[in-house]
């Protein structure tokens, strides 16, 4: 928006030329939706807390949770939600169908996550809506965005499943791209619902996989890059990084208030639409498997509580002490902290070899 009106002014004040630069613009995407989460996030903790707008506590968590969180608001997530979309209508390119398609999956699973918090808070249970309806909404939502998209992507790799570590391993997936798209992004969203359980625990992965995609969607869109890299150019991805940039930014600002002891939670607000436009980015970017690897913590909370639920249907028996898998450790001891860190670690180490196989093919 700003960024198309200064472009119109750019043969009478030269010095806009920087605008152009998509590194120029990430960096002020990045402070942009930092500063709008750092100067809204108190007030909206003041006006959820009064509105008594509070997060309901599993009853069969651990213990201390019950004592310790309750009486927190949640959907914290409409402050990263706000500050994420203002930067990007503020600094990206409104007329990239990338960004458009992005700016559909997180605004639409925001509404869907709003309502389950809404569902939450009103019938004061964790519940909220039931899982399948929630998935079948993922669902058409995705499968919305993705046949819009298909429609104005008309490169013919789009298809395409690229592999890392190998330089001409792909597949064509066909007919069968749709319903992997939707799998990607509606699994991304609800194994990001998983992880958010505990104070930063989802918000810090989410930043550094963020962080990836902006790299690795830069150098996608770049021809240069993407050719000393040797992997596949797509016009118009660079965009995304501001896309991405605006995630780390307003994740920023709303950690300031989720940091332990949070004083406000993310909710499915937050984590069903970051979950969601970390798959997009990830399908946009012909990076799916990268993601899988980058994101692998989401993977494998979303894993332990795949096989902790076919694991009691069939053996009557439980693999973990308690699913997801962070308050497995819970019970076993950890402090809430120990875990947190420990599994920001991983995630650190996850991320690194996500970048690593940009180079190793």
């Amino acid at each position: 928006m700003l960024y198309e009106l200064l472009l119109n002014y750019v043969e009478t004040f030269s010095f806009l030329n920087v605008f152009k630069y998509i590194t120029f613009r990430t960096g002020l995407a990045f402070f942009t939706s930092l500063l709008i989460a750092l100067l809204i996030g108190g007030p909206f903790i003041k006006l959820f807390s009064n509105k008594k707008i509070f997060n309901p506590i599993r009853d069969d968590g651990p213990s201390d949770h019950i004592i310790k969180k309750i009486g927190t608001p949640t959907m914290g997530g409409v402050v990263i939600l706000f500050g994420l979309i203002a930067s990007v209508l503020l600094w990206a390119d409104l007329k990239n169908v990338y960004i458009l398609f992005c700016l559909y999956i997180v605004v639409s699973f925001g509404i869907l996550g709003a309502y389950d918090d809404y569902k939450k808070i009103k019938n004061i249970s964790s519940a909220g809506i039931s899982s399948k309806f929630k998935i079948i909404m993922q669902i058409i939502l995705a499968l919305i965005g993705l046949v819009v998209l298909t429609y104005f992507v008309e490169y013919e790799e789009f298809k395409n499943l690229y592999f890392p570590f190998f330089k001409n391993l792909i597949i064509n997936l066909g007919w069968f791209f749709i319903p992997f798209s939707i799998f990607v992004i509606v699994g991304s969203s609800n194994a990001v619902n998983l992880t958010d359980g505990l104070d930063g625990l989802a918000t810090v992965p989410v930043i550094l996989v963020a962080g990836c995609f902006a790299f690795i969607s830069y150098i996608t869109g770049n021809i240069f890059f993407s050719e000393y890299l040797q992997i596949l150019y797509i016009e118009g991805t660079g965009e995304i990084s501001i896309f991405c940039a605006s995630i780390i930014g307003a994740c920023l600002g709303f950690l300031w208030f989720n940091a332990p002891p949070a004083k406000i939670f993310m909710g499915d607000t937050g984590s069903l639409s970051l979950g969601g436009s970390l798959g997009a980015m990830g399908i946009i970017t012909k990076h799916e498997i990268v993601l899988a690897i980058t994101g692998g913590l989401f993977v494998l909370e979303a894993l332990s509580v795949l096989v902790q639920v076919i694991s009691f249907k069939l053996t009557g028996r439980r693999i973990f002490k308690m699913a997801p898998i962070h308050h497995h450790f819970e019970k076993k001891g950890w402090p809430e902290s120990t875990v947190v860190i420990r599994f920001w670690i991983i995630s650190i180490i996850l991320a690194v070899i996500g970048l690593a196989t940009l180079k190793l093919r």
